[in-house]
């Protein structure tokens, strides 16, 4: 058996074998929890439908790290669908600033739906957001999606009045330290709970798998390129996917591969004096046409400066030339770019992976001082007397 021309049994020696096996196995993960949903269909929206229907309902999308990206990425889907109705809002929080300044984000008159995304629930953050939302807001509701049963953040809201729990298949709960399925099975879990568009799974499924298969050679040999620096770009849902491309890079090679994240038209605001000539850089294509012609605005600009190496990662039809640097997903043009974020990030944890492993860190457990922990450690939830 092997996984980007890598034998498993090598993998477990290396100690990447949790990491690997949670990145194969993501096409398999998002077809199991598309059924979940349909069967739990029924009392999911008999949960949500009515808060939905509040004229001046307020949706927080909310987590930590990686988690907190999660929001990002669905907050401008879920905004363009319920935006027109008139006062609903939709904002992506995350729990770090909730709990840090909880009388600057929550607001104890307009009725919320806290939407916690969760890989073990076990976040002190996750725990004090919830309680924060109880305390501050009169009318406080909660969605959690989360991939462990045990964690204290599904125990303590499952069955509870206001709440519901969408608990996802133990498998999408990463065993490895880096979210990988986890991240991408709430991602959609959350987007399909909400009738978002993306794509049909199984167009979703296969879309992943040509992709480990088609670019393997491509990303080793990227990964053997003695880069410094990595850039992750995208505009809308997809500046959510740059900023969690990023952070897989830095978790899984222990902060000696930096990285950074923005959107195209932000970079050019500063950002872009990151570039050298051991820079790599990745922009993510809209498919949204409008967007896309800023996307296409600085990749063309950043090729013909010549600064840094530079790929694009998106859907292409005839009429556009394709660059050698150009990664096609195997989506139609007309994907939304939700849709495109979870097939692009496999990509992006495949590239951390290998580079991990490059530098002979252990990507299951990268971080060698011990200091970076799987579930977050050394946080203290203050007492706060609201004044």
């Amino acid at each position: 058996m092997t996984f980007l021309h890598l034998d498993t049994a090598d993998l477990a020696h290396r100690g990447g074998a949790h990491t690997a096996r949670e990145i194969a196995h993501q096409p398999d993960i998002w077809q199991a929890i598309h059924q979940q949903l349909q069967a739990e269909r029924p009392g999911l929206d008999a949960f949500l439908n009515p808060l939905l229907a509040l004229p001046d309902l307020r949706i927080v999308l909310t987590g930590a790290g990686s988690s907190a990206f999660i929001g990002q990425c669905l907050a401008p889907a879920l905004l363009k669908l319920l935006g027109q109705r008139a006062g609903i809002r939709v904002e992506a929080l995350a729990t770090t600033d909730i709990v840090s300044s909880p009388e600057q984000y929550l607001q104890s008159e307009v009725p919320t739906l806290l939407v916690s995304f969760a890989r073990s629930g076990n976040s002190p953050e996750s725990l004090a957001a919830v309680e924060l939302a109880d305390r501050f807001i009169k009318r406080s509701h909660h969605l959690v999606v989360t991939c462990a049963a045990e964690g204290a953040l599904n125990r303590r809201l499952a069955g509870r009045p206001g709440s519901h729990v969408l608990l996802l298949p133990d498998e999408t709960h990463d065993r490895a330290f880096a979210m990988t399925s986890s991240f991408t099975g709430m991602l959609l879990a959350a987007a399909w709970a909400f009738g978002l568009a993306t794509q049909p799974v199984t167009a979703l499924a296969e879309a992943a798998t040509a992709l480990m298969t088609a670019e393997c050679d491509r990303l080793h040999a990227l990964t053997e390129q003695p880069f410094e620096r990595v850039v992750y770009l995208g505009s809308s849902a997809l500046q959510g996917l740059a900023r969690e491309s990023a952070l897989k890079l830095l978790e899984l090679t222990d902060g000696q591969l930096v990285a950074l994240a923005d959107s195209p038209l932000g970079f050019r605001h500063g950002p872009k004096t990151f570039l050298n000539d051991r820079t790599l850089v990745a922009v993510f294509l809209s498919n949204d046409p409008y967007t896309r012609q800023y996307d296409l605005d600085l990749l063309h600009e950043l090729r013909r400066e010549g600064r840094a190496r530079v790929l694009a990662l998106g859907t292409f039809d005839g009429a556009e030339a394709r660059h050698a640097d150009d990664v096609p997903l195997a989506l139609p043009a007309s994907a939304p770019d939700l849709a495109l974020a979870p097939v692009a990030l496999v990509f992006a944890q495949c590239m951390a992976l290998l580079a991990s492993l490059q530098r002979g860190i252990t990507p299951d457990t990268p971080s060698m001082s011990g200091t970076v922990n799987r579930v977050v450690q050394g946080v203290t939830i203050h007492p706060l007397t609201q004044r």
